[in-house]
């Protein structure tokens, strides 16, 4: 365990499998109504029905893709000459910015569906 935790950084191998882990969820198990507390919830997504299925499918195979890839990215810190603390920095940036690019995905393909 402790060599894991000096060849990766925690931060973004953890958030990485949880994003796995929930998208696998999502996907499985997709809320059937629309609410406001479990899901993918937006303005866009919450427009109809439709939306609201598409969106609940679609946000979890991108949070899974996003889940490998941070999880793949977190073996970078022996690559990169940082720090403890400027790798916890790089993993609340990477994380700022897989949240960023979930999110414009899915509303970029919400807006396509009519």
């Amino acid at each position: 365990m402790d060599k894991i935790l000096e060849i990766t950084n925690p931060m973004l191998s953890g958030v990485g499998f949880i994003f796995i882990i929930m998208g696998i969820i999502m996907y499985k198990f997709p809320p059937k109504k629309i609410n406001g507390l479990y899901g993918y919830r937006t303005t866009s997504s919450m427009e109809s029905q439709s939306k609201w299925d598409f969106a609940q499918k679609y946000s979890a195979k991108v949070m899974t893709f996003i889940g490998i890839g941070m999880f793949i990215f977190s073996f970078t810190r022996t690559l990169l000459p940082f720090d403890d603390d400027q790798n916890a920095i790089f993993g609340v940036a990477i994380l700022l910015i897989s949240v960023i690019i979930l999110i414009v995905v899915v509303e970029k393909k919400l807006k396509q569906i009519k």
